[in-house]
């Protein structure tokens, strides 16, 4: 944890720290979604984009396309090192050993690439679009909005003096610690730290990491950045995501094969990981239609992920259906992720606990909280909304439709369909922080 911050940032030289260290420097459950492509989607054809909803934050006046390509280059020069994958193999993840199979990870050691990808300038926006083999696509998306992010914070460090990246870094470990030092009081709470994809900086990530461990001990349940948790010794967090729905529902044929890709996503899930890793994530195309639909055996999955929805909610809203078919919620879990910050977490655990085992994934708030530490007042280390998604797949358009219509992407016909199929109606959420 002894960094020299300002140091550091005065003296950069990128090919002494390159922002993406290792292939294993990504949400864990990119890994996990991985192999369940590799597995079942061997041959499918995807594209997706990288792009920031914050528009007020014109990147393309900040960074340079060649720097990025720079780095993005770099990153593809990367490949899983022998230790990596012999800690993949070995590791136990969520209380199960060999969750990657021995085919696949010999495959990450062979053959796995990343696929060919342009960055081009939009209204004074970067956009990274890739394209190719949906396994080689999906895991640009962590170290794309990783490499953006931090690229945006090293164009703004490098206006400060020394003198002046050390108050900065004084005041954002000041403001670090006040949040832990709330969390402190209530040892009962669970956090996981989610943060890579829009984080400051690796360094800060693993700075904050390292702080998290010390001080709050079990509280902190682990991160879902697959490097650090192999680095020191932490859980690796994190399970699936809207992707894999996006993609089943664009495969779709039919009306009805459409409105069921929702459910068969999960059977398949299910069935690639034996019955193990069963979190659920409802809202790719409204939470209230997927369990007022759903089978009854997705009551039986382990818990609910959270995102688009007012967390306050959703819980009650996924308690409510679990009674109504018989479950236990105090059995469950449910993890809240979206834009959260320390008192949200601590109004949540007051709200859930005893009625559900809540959780909090604490991402950009937490790696990347810079608001008010700028030296001159600036706000240019502030954090943005950077989103990767899915937009084609086999030259379909990817639609997903959220629990917050601000969130919703794809062509505004598809949305409509899919609106209309679903039953989903277009509620207008929070503004998008991040």
């Amino acid at each position: 944890m002894n960094v020299n911050f300002a140091e550091r940032a005065h003296n950069h030289n990128w090919k002494l720290d390159p922002i993406v260290r290792s292939l294993l420097d990504t949400d864990f459950y990119k890994l996990l979604m991985l192999q369940f492509i590799w597995k079942n989607f061997p041959q499918v054809h995807v594209t997706s984009e990288v792009t920031n909803r914050t528009v007020s934050v014109r990147l393309a006046e900040h960074i340079s396309v060649g720097a990025l390509v720079e780095q993005m280059e770099h990153v593809r020069q990367l490949r899983f090192r022998k230790s990596e994958l012999v800690w993949l193999a070995g590791n136990t993840f969520y209380g199960t050993r060999s969750i990657f199979e021995p085919g696949f990870l010999d495959w990450l050691e062979r053959d796995f690439r990343l696929s060919d990808y342009e960055v081009t300038e939009r209204e004074g926006q970067l956009v990274l679009r890739f394209h190719g083999l949906w396994t080689e696509v999906t895991m640009w998306e962590i170290y794309g909005l990783a490499l953006v992010s931090e690229m945006k914070t090293r164009a703004a460090l490098g206006r400060l003096s020394e003198l002046e990246l050390d108050v900065l870094y004084a005041r954002a470990k000041t403001k670090l610690w006040d949040k832990i030092e709330l969390l402190r009081s209530v040892p009962t709470v669970r956090i996981s730290e989610f943060g890579t994809r829009r984080r400051h900086s690796f360094l800060w990530q693993e700075y904050v990491v390292e702080a998290m461990r010390a001080a709050l001990g079990e509280s902190l349940s682990g991160t879902s950045n697959t490097f650090l948790a192999y680095k020191h010794d932490l859980e690796a967090m994190g399970t699936n995501a809207h992707e894999l729905p996006m993609a089943m529902a664009a495969l779709a044929d039919s009306d009805e094969d459409l409105y069921q890709s929702q459910y068969h996503v999960l059977e398949l899930w299910q069935k690639s990981y034996g019955g193990e890793l069963l979190i659920m994530l409802p809202d790719t195309f409204g939470t209230t239609q997927f369990l007022n639909g759903a089978p009854d055996w997705v009551a039986d999955w382990t818990g609910q992920r959270c995102d688009s929805k007012d967390p306050f909610v959703a819980g009650d809203e996924y308690i409510s259906w679990l009674q109504s078919r018989g479950r236990d919620a105090r059995k469950k879990r449910l993890i809240a992720s979206d834009g959260l910050d320390v008192d949200d977490i601590l109004r949540l655990h007051d709200y859930f606990h005893g009625r559900i085992r809540f959780s909090a994934g604490w991402g950009t708030l937490l790696t990347n909280d810079f608001r008010d530490c700028h030296p001159r007042g600036e706000r240019d280390l502030e954090p943005i909304s950077l989103v990767c998604k899915l937009m084609t797949v086999e030259g379909r358009p990817a639609v997903k439709l959220s629990d917050n219509a601000r969130k919703a992407t794809g062509p505004p016909e598809e949305i409509a369909r899919y609106r209309r199929v679903f039953r989903s109606a277009a509620v207008e959420g929070a503004a998008v922080l991040v």
